[in-house]
């Protein structure tokens, strides 16, 4: 049988890996928005007929659980009404992969041969999704319906024509229908590719061939998990911690896991965490389900194309209405900080016992920044809308990376100063690893950045939602808690204002200078036992002051 023939297998899935890959260039080369072609906000992928992952490519780690259960979402509502050339668009944080609104997705079924065989999906944070702020970031919303436009998996194209009706709906709901249609007709593009990729190789192999070998590929992840879980300790694990969001308008607000493993079973209890609230640091059941995966992902740390079998012994359990598992009408635009910090609970609870594989703890907040305004030079509105990057944990034998995202955004990117300062209204006058004395330890955690906005043209407004501003990242096995972050504005007049977390439509004028600060990466070990040439070399790049070193790391240094 063709199934059982090794070479074809790994003909197959290297295919199906490549496909991915090819779908996640498409969609970059043919985008419209910084957020997509620069930053890699999106992923893309296959499933099987029946919505199991199967090959992705993405930039975004929490998307690599988010397609799976948006696919299912659209085989239920759809059920026979599936056809060759549609195309479902869906942004619904309720619905099978939510995130929040501006994480839009897209579904396309493929047939071969008049059957169904598989799904061609994406999805991509677009620049605006409409909403009553700009970059439908919306750091005081009270319920989802503030925060821009909901499309609940709707046909966007029906046997491959344009449902015209929904493109205007669309564009008349966005500030700049110019990125984000254009950004929707990139996903298009990258489905069609994927699901042209897919035809060509069902002719090379029959579709039964194919679909044998993708039900080994899962099986075959499953096997693997199961045998990673065995050398996992055994038993109940717990951590709490706090989500922080606004201060002004409630929190902190804690959450808390009890982390069980067996042989067969890996079960993260999450009942007891604060109930869902309203302003948008809450996340659904999907957008917690999608973190959690990446952090199970780092645990079993697989070496090949992840396949929706690596998640079967995963199971999750929330309370209805919980914060990490809210429900319609909460608002989700800062979702990222339930969601990761969920999942960051399980590092925590685990990290001490897999020092081979979990570090202290990271910045955790996508420190996500919105800055609107008109362009000095072209009079055109513009709008950022940006992650930005931090500090991670130290770990054994190692020190935390520097200026990275967080564990939420994986292989994505900056903007670059150039981009940014010819596409936007603002000048770049700092960017650096931040210098403090946070992180200590035998392995010390890594720097979070500085990053300063000269504000070139009046009336520009800002809204920044930074994580870890009230609660540093963890320090593990005697090593100190990193540094937390902070936002703070210098006026023209010489007024400053914060450091503050959080902030909402501030206005800012010609001449202010926004200053971002990301948190610095828990430490690892007595400080004590750092090795002295590598504390030399941390005084010479600048992370501690020679006396800070002196202090911290009990050395005595030659040259001052």
């Amino acid at each position: 049988m063709t199934t059982h023939n090794p070479f074809i297998k790994e003909v197959i899935k290297d295919s199906l890996m490549s496909i991915g890959e090819e779908m996640f260039a498409a969609l970059a080369r043919t985008s419209m928005s910084p957020i997509i072609y620069e930053v890699l906000d999106y992923a893309c992928g296959l499933t099987d007929a029946k919505g199991n992952l199967v090959s992705q490519g993405n930039g975004v780690t929490s998307f690599i659980g988010m397609l799976s259960p948006m696919v299912k979402s659209v085989i239920a509502d759809f059920e026979e009404d599936l056809y060759d050339g549609d195309i479902i668009i869906i942004n619904d944080p309720y619905t099978g992969g939510g995130s929040h609104l501006s994480d839009v997705g897209l579904v396309m079924p493929i047939f071969a041969h008049g059957k169904l065989v598989a799904f061609s999906a994406n999805k991509g944070h677009w620049t605006e999704v409409g909403g009553k702020d700009p970059g439908s970031f919306t750091n005081d919303a009270t319920e989802i319906y503030q925060e821009g436009l909901q499309l609940p998996g709707v046909k966007l194209f029906e046997k491959g024509k344009l449902n015209k009706a929904v493109e205007k709906i669309i564009a008349k709901n966005v500030r700049l229908p110019k990125l984000s249609i254009g950004d929707m007709w990139a996903q298009v593009a990258a489905l069609r590719t994927g699901a042209n990729r897919f035809i060509e190789l069902c002719e090379l192999y029959d579709s039964h061939t194919i679909t044998a070998v993708i039900d080994r590929l899962i099986e075959g992840s499953e096997i693997y998990a199961l045998k990673e879980m065995a050398h996992l300790p055994k038993g109940e694990f717990e951590a709490e911690d706090f989500i922080e969001g606004d201060p002004n308008k409630g929190g902190p607000y804690k959450i808390k896991v009890k982390v069980t493993i067996t042989e067969d079973e890996f079960i993260c209890d999450y009942r007891g965490s604060h109930p869902q609230v309203a302003t948008p640091v809450n996340c659904s059941y999907y957008g917690l389900m999608a973190s959690v995966r990446v952090m199970f992902l780092a645990i079993l740390q697989p070496r090949f194309n992840i396949t929706e079998g690596l998640f079967k012994p995963l199971k999750i359990i929330t309370d209805k209405q919980s914060i990490v598992s809210a429900e319609r009408p909460a608002p989700v635009s800062m979702n990222f900080e339930a969601r990761l910090g969920g999942a960051e609970l399980i590092w925590k609870a685990l990290a001490p016992l897999l020092p081979d594989r979990l570090s202290a703890g990271h910045l955790l907040s996508v420190s996500s920044v919105t800055l609107s305004g008109v362009h000095p030079d072209t009079k055109d509105d513009f709008l950022i809308v940006e992650p930005s990057v931090g500090g991670w944990g130290a770990g054994e034998n190692h020190d935390g990376q520097s200026g990275q995202f967080c564990m939420g955004d994986g292989e994505t990117y900056n903007v670059p100063i150039e981009v940014a300062e010819i596409k936007y209204g603002i000048r770049v006058n700092d960017y650096r690893f931040r210098d403090d004395s946070s992180g200590a330890g035998e392995f010390i955690g890594g720097k979070g950045v500085v990053r300063s906005y000269e504000v070139l043209s009046d009336k520009q407004h800002l809204s920044a939602s930074f994580g870890r501003h009230a609660f540093k990242p963890w320090g593990m096995h005697g090593g100190s808690d990193g540094a937390s972050s902070m936002i703070k504005v210098y006026r023209k007049n010489g007024d400053v204002l914060g450091p503050f977390g959080v902030t909402t439509r501030l206005a800012l004028n010609k001449g202010d200078v926004v200053q971002l600060i990301t948190p610095s990466g828990g430490g690892y070990g007595d400080p004590a036992k750092r090795d002295k040439s590598l504390v030399e070399k941390d005084v010479k790049n600048g992370f501690f002051s020679s006396e800070e070193a002196e202090k911290i790391f009990q050395v005595t240094l030659k040259n001052k």
